[in-house]
């Protein structure tokens, strides 16, 4: 991702194309967990960052508060976001960013062949935290991570 590279890819009119990219060095690593489970702890964190040191890569990190990070359950996506905001909190330097699947309204569904019988503001893919539960975790971290030095 660092460097000049061609790719296929769709373009604006939804053709199939090869994109071309000029590199990006501000890439990081996005943690999901996976077939082994979750890998936000602070061990996994650690490790990720030391592989990507080991391949002179920058050794940025961000942490997806879903999928296998929270055993694909929306509703466990808090633990995964506090345990990352305690560890920035205690000077963990990875840590990039992290990322939660949110929208208006707890939960999913499913499209319904009548698409009137949409809900708007719940997701028809991945179940996500709703607006509430978001903002509450935003603010709570805000509190946490206000005190710590900026350009940390």
């Amino acid at each position: 991702a660092r460097t000049a590279h061609a790719f296929l890819g769709i373009d604006a009119e939804g053709r199939t194309c090869v994109v071309h990219s000029g590199g990006n060095p501000w890439q990081c690593l996005i943690l999901r967990g996976g077939r082994k489970g979750p890998n936000y702890s602070p061990d996994s964190i650690k490790f990720a960052a030391d592989e990507l040191i080991r391949h002179q890569l920058p050794s940025r990190l961000i942490v997806d508060c879903s999928h296998a990070n929270s055993n694909k359950d929306f509703r466990r996506q808090c633990v995964v976001w506090n345990s990352v905001v305690e560890q920035f909190q205690a000077g963990n330097s990875f840590l990039a960013g992290v990322m939660l699947e949110s929208n208006l309204i707890e939960g999913s569904q499913k499209v319904p062949a009548d698409m009137k019988q949409l809900q708007h503001g719940i997701s028809i893919t991945d179940p996500c935290i709703g607006w509430d539960e978001t903002e509450s975790l935003i603010l709570a971290a805000y509190e946490k991570l206000s005190a710590v030095p900026a350009g940390r």
